[in-house]
């Protein structure tokens, strides 16, 4: 678990999203506003996440929906302009998430200087995009084969919208993730976005795998920031940090500066 530190450099990390709004390719794409002007949402959002204390930022397709599980070669591009304008103005490690596309991250990655990536490596689920199967030995071959091995992996082992087809407990589905496929770290996630990552949920992928590092992924907020942040070694936040609590809208800098003056209080403790 030294990386953690070594890449964040504070314990307990915050790592806040910074989705981009729907890209070329994708049916809510606004083609009359262009690429020009996700550009500019994101440097918004981008600039009121760091401006509020946030430890890291994760870039995201957020607004890809429906989700594909093989993205095409237009959303990696895109992903990949956003990032490279922005790149001279972040100030805070950063990372990347091809939604739902474990190979497409890892290029993106490489690509862009991310330092880590959050995915569905390994399952097999029944979900809202139809059988969803993972191939995480090639995945990891893959990541190789493009010199990723300096980018960190987060497996996301409660995929939102989806169901693990296997009758494990998540304690158990942890701790074989861990021996067979050696992750950087784990997530532990609610149902959706935004939705409340359960606290006994992540109190047993901890205890399972205590020398791994385990994130709250999803619904992590003001009111139970503490909880989370007692169970995980850190908390991956987006909904929270947007106007209203509303993940479609703007990142609100304000909502970002409260929750994370919370999180150094908790520090301090």
């Amino acid at each position: 678990m030294n990386w953690l530190k070594d890449l964040f450099h504070i314990d307990k990390p915050i790592i806040a999203m910074c989705h981009l709004k729907a890209l070329p390719g994708d049916p809510g794409y606004a083609a009359d506003k262009g690429m020009d002007w996700i550009v500019e949402q994101a440097r918004a959002d981008l600039r009121a996440l760091q401006g509020g204390g946030v430890d890291a930022v994760m870039f995201s397709n957020e607004a890809s929906l429906p989700y594909l599980t093989k993205v095409e070669t237009i959303t990696v591009a895109c992903m990949a302009r956003v990032i490279a304008e922005l790149r001279g103005e972040i100030t805070v490690p950063y990372g990347v998430n091809v939604l739902w596309d474990p190979a497409a991250s890892i290029d993106l990655a490489v690509a862009t200087g991310g330092q880590f990536v959050r995915e569905i490596f390994t399952g097999v689920y029944a979900s809202d995009y139809g059988l969803w199967n993972t191939n995480c030995g090639e995945t990891i071959r893959h990541r190789h084969r493009v010199h990723g091995e300096n980018v960190r992996l987060f497996f996301n082992i409660v995929p939102e919208s989806a169901v693990y087809l296997g009758q494990r407990t998540v304690a158990d589905i942890a701790r074989t993730t861990v021996f067979v496929s050696q992750p950087d770290a784990l997530c532990v996630s609610g149902a959706t976005a935004g939705a409340e990552t359960p606290l006994d949920a992540l109190q047993q992928v901890k205890q399972a795998v205590p020398d791994t590092v385990v994130f709250a992924n999803t619904g992590v907020r003001l009111s139970n920031v503490e909880a989370m942040l007692n169970a995980a070694d850190g908390a991956i936040i987006g909904t929270t940090f947007k106007r209203d609590g509303y993940i479609w809208n703007e990142v609100d800098e304000n909502r970002v500066r409260e929750l994370m003056q919370q999180v150094q209080r908790i520090r301090q403790t």
